[in-house]
């Protein structure tokens, strides 16, 4: 009888840590789905190449996510949508054609896909299991921003949607 009050004691432990986010992460809500994930690392990575990837930036009169209202006013229950297809934009176009001649810059770039293509990992099981719904609000959006994109060149239009990632960072925050 001890033994199985231990049993369970070490069980529901292990079910509560499970549960915590890890040192540095958050939950998230997108609508129906939770993504626990590390904003913090992201931001900071970011936060250290940020100048120079906006300076490589030809272009500045056009904004990829801050087309107005891209990323605003996104209903709560179509959020896990819009941001499941940004992390895959991210990481399918957007890391993929950003480059630079500098060693310390490019290993940023590759933290924070890596970080993006974990939570991509995530946001698509919610997929999978019908947890985000894609609304037609959503999906203009999300057409707006591609739209955005295709209206440069890939290296371009890649180095702008990096130099933006701050926008989308900044609303997953509102958001959460």
């Amino acid at each position: 009888m001890k033994g199985s009050h231990v049993f369970l004691c070490l069980f529901s432990m292990s079910c509560w840590l499970n549960l915590m986010p890890t040192a540095g992460n958050k939950i998230f809500r997108f609508g129906l789905c939770r993504i626990s994930m590390s904003v913090t690392e992201i931001r900071s990575g970011f936060t250290a190449i940020k100048a120079n990837i906006q300076a490589r930036d030809p272009v500045r009169t056009l904004s990829i996510l801050s087309y107005p209202h891209s990323l605003h006013k996104v209903k709560s229950s179509e959020r896990c949508c819009i941001t499941h297809h940004l992390f895959n934009f991210y990481v399918d176009k957007v890391f993929k054609h950003c480059k630079t001649e500098d060693s310390y810059v490019n290993r940023k770039i590759s933290s924070i896909a890596n970080s993006f293509l974990s939570v991509k990992r995530k946001l698509r099981q919610c997929h999978e299991q019908n947890k985000c719904i894609c609304g037609q609000e959503s999906t203009e959006k999300l057409n707006q921003i591609l739209a955005n994109y295709a209206g440069l060149n890939v290296t371009s239009a890649a180095i702008k949607s990096l130099g933006e990632l701050d926008i989308l960072l900044d609303w997953m925050e509102k958001t959460r």
